[in-house]
């Protein structure tokens, strides 16, 4: 069920800041899809969701195949029969700062600190859809 992506509601918006893993789906070159657990967060202000992941990961090696301009992507979780998703193009980002800032609310959201990893990356997700059932 589609979600205004403006304003998807507060208990679209709750459900993202409860603590639930995630799976995140990229395409691998041959377009066959790749899907794996990750912890997620979602800034809905600026629409940026964020998975903290080491840079030698095939989740990684999937969206630099795609190009400069980023892959198309969806992350989602479930709980029960309630679900969301969040669907948009992902970036690579290695600088330090953002990095941080996405550990930081890895952190907040998951209520532990990952042990240092000097590989760490962020993926960012460009959200510009939402699906859900609350």
């Amino acid at each position: 069920m589609a979600q205004d992506v403006r304003d998807p509601g507060a208990d679209y918006l709750a459900f993202w800041r409860e603590r639930h893993l995630s799976t995140l789906t990229t395409l691998r070159p041959d377009g066959t899809p790749h899907v794996v657990p990750v912890g997620v967060t979602y800034e809905p202000e600026t629409r940026l969701a964020r998975v903290i992941t080491g840079k030698n990961s095939t989740k990684v090696a999937n969206i630099l195949a795609a190009g400069p301009d980023g892959a198309r992507v969806a992350v989602c979780q479930v709980q029960g029969r309630r679900w969301a998703t969040l669907e948009g193009v992902a970036t690579v980002r290695t600088e330090a700062d953002r990095v941080a800032d996405a550990v930081g609310r890895y952190a907040a959201r998951y209520e532990r600190t990952p042990a240092p990893n000097p590989d760490r990356i962020v993926i960012e997700i460009a959200v510009d859809r939402t699906l859900g059932r609350g």
